[in-house]
């Protein structure tokens, strides 16, 4: 049998225009590492996804956040009608005491208005 003799290729200088193509993908030197280069993959469509699932978390925390100011304000609001009106029946207690009825209609406000501080003279 007869022995093969090797050859030893000069390896091909690698281009832009082969970097585009992806032809650089086919090389020897390359197809050894391909483990790595899936493990690389992996890793940066990990990361791609983990940012978008903070994005999305950080948006609902916003909304939350929004919802909460929102009923904080219906809480004061909610507060201030209710000392509001104990107030109220506190003072309309104090009054059946004192034998006072409270009014049905509230009284008017008279508002006088003077051309001038001196009557109109000169």
């Amino acid at each position: 049998m007869a022995k093969k003799k090797q050859t030893y290729h000069t390896p091909k200088k690698l281009t832009f225009v082969d970097v585009i193509k992806g032809n650089f993908l086919n090389r020897d030197e390359v197809k050894i590492h391909y483990r790595y280069f899936v493990l690389i993959f992996f890793l940066l469509m990990l990361m791609i996804y983990s940012n978008h699932y903070v994005s999305q978390q950080i948006e609902q925390v916003n909304i939350l956040k929004e919802q909460t100011e929102e009923y904080k304000s219906r809480n004061a609001f909610a507060q201030s009608r209710l000392i509001k009106v104990k107030l109220e029946s506190e003072l309309g207690k104090e009054m059946v005491q004192d034998s006072l009825l409270s009014l049905e209609n509230h009284p008017h406000k008279i508002l006088i208005k003077l051309d001038s501080l001196d009557g109109g003279a000169e």
